[in-house]
């Protein structure tokens, strides 16, 4: 799938694997988030931290007139308040799509997917 958009020198067709991995990227920068999670965690595998080559099974971009609503899948980091992290993934994703690909996002909907220790590297 991939969002149109027409601006004044004419149309603009991006990816949805674009938009996912642009949000993706802002997302996982987030202090308290873990990684990014499949959307279908049964199917894809429970366990699966998603690298930035798979953000697309943790990011839904749905075409909404000139807006698009994203979707976003996390895991958060024991013992950080997730409301919090939200917030911060929501404002994070909004500002990233309008700055990077000058999209204005009218929703992002973050849904945890597990919560986990991170272990320090």
């Amino acid at each position: 799938m991939s969002i149109q958009m027409s601006t004044d020198y004419g149309k603009i067709e991006m990816s949805s694997d674009v938009i996912s991995t642009v949000v993706g990227g802002a997302a996982t920068e987030i202090f308290g988030i873990v990684g990014m999670a499949s959307r279908n965690q049964v199917r894809d595998g429970i366990n699966e931290i998603l690298n930035r080559d798979n953000y697309s099974k943790g990011v839904i971009v749905r075409q909404e007139d000139k807006d698009i609503a994203v979707d976003v899948y996390i895991i958060v980091s024991y013992g950080t308040k997730i409301t919090e992290v939200s917030k911060n993934v929501q404002e994070r994703v909004g500002y990233q799509l309008e700055h990077d690909l000058g999209i204005k996002a009218s929703s992002v909907n973050v849904f945890v997917q597990g919560v986990r220790v991170k272990k320090d590297l």
